[in-house]
């Protein structure tokens, strides 16, 4: 567990242990899921509000979307966060959850969560311009988990660049359809979450209790602004995805319908040319043609002219 109090002036301090809440300030209780497994009694403890059993539940929850509820004693915020454990194929999500107490902000995060560092070390330096209370410090972690998943754009433009150019690559045809839909299910994985992210800031916002100055105002309408721009950054990807297949495709059809169209014209020069050779092959005793003495010849300049003759006509209907 880790606790910050910040007084009136916006001083913060770190301390090792907290047997009542201070007089004044801010207290900044944050949890890690795994390690503190009592949280909930020990805020109890110091708050004497019980969490309800819904919302420990909720917290126990990893799958849990973003998502908003409220009790007569706090405001309960879950938002989900990037994990650090990104691979080159995938990324994951995890919860991190917020009540919102009176001059209290409890938090229930990974061990490992960046944003939770992030804020808490930029508080921690003295440097803030706003009144730290429980809501800002809320969207202070929250404005970071959202800017970390403003910064997977490049790597992910990066990896459709590749996409693009195999999908249009005449020489060698596109064969690694396992990866390009698991790229589009990381993009509409990323899509939905965003939305459930800002309908929960939303809510929140729409419905909270704390008083909302002129500072958090402003800045929850630009983390707002961040998170529509993941989701419709993701959403253009989609399209972009379902454009280079469908060219793809189209430009598979059309090679084959080149490959269909030589093979017709060279079968439409070879019928003619094959009826005569089986004409002439039969064996029939009275063939006058037979016995011509230049037959031979006359047959295959025939052959010839005719061939000749039909390269010249496809020629001229602009069909090769």
């Amino acid at each position: 567990m880790e606790i910050l109090h910040f007084s009136d002036r916006n001083a913060g301090s770190r301390l090792e242990s907290l047997e009542r809440l201070p007089e004044s300030g801010t207290v900044w209780l944050d949890f890690h899921r795994d390690s503190d497994p009592d949280w909930a009694d020990k805020v109890k403890h110091l708050t004497g509000i019980s969490i309800d059993e819904r919302h420990l539940k909720d917290v126990n929850n990893d799958a849990h979307p973003s998502f908003t509820d409220s009790t007569d004693d706090y405001e309960m915020v879950i938002f989900r966060s990037l994990s650090p454990l990104v691979d080159e194929d995938q990324f994951s999500t995890r919860p991190t959850v917020f009540f919102l107490i009176e001059r209290v902000l409890v938090t229930v995060s990974p061990s490992n969560s960046r944003s939770i560092e992030a804020t808490a070390k930029r508080l921690m330096q003295g440097k803030a311009r706003f009144t730290v209370h429980p809501a800002t410090i809320m969207f202070l972690v929250t404005n970071n988990m959202v800017d970390r998943f403003l910064s997977m754009r490049e790597s992910l433009i990066a990896q459709l660049n590749v996409y693009r150019d195999a999908l249009l690559d005449p020489k060698n045809p596109f064969d690694d359809w396992r990866a390009l839909l698991s790229y589009q299910k990381q993009v509409l994985t990323l899509e939905v979450l965003s939305d459930t992210q800002g309908d929960a800031v939303t809510l929140w916002r729409d419905n909270t209790d704390t008083e909302i100055d002129d500072y958090l105002s402003v800045r929850l309408a630009d983390l707002l602004e961040h998170i529509r721009r993941v989701s419709e950054f993701s959403a253009n990807q989609q399209r972009e995805i379902d454009s280079l297949v469908q060219l793809h495709f189209s430009a598979v059809a059309h090679r084959t319908n080149e490959i269909v169209r030589v093979l017709t014209l060279i079968s439409a020069i070879f019928m003619p040319l094959t009826l005569i050779a089986g004409i002439f092959g039969m064996n029939f005793v009275n063939m006058p043609e037979l016995k011509t003495e230049y037959g031979y010849f006359f047959t295959l300049g025939g052959m010839f002219t005719l061939a000749v003759g039909l390269l010249i006509y496809f020629r001229i209907k602009h069909w090769f």
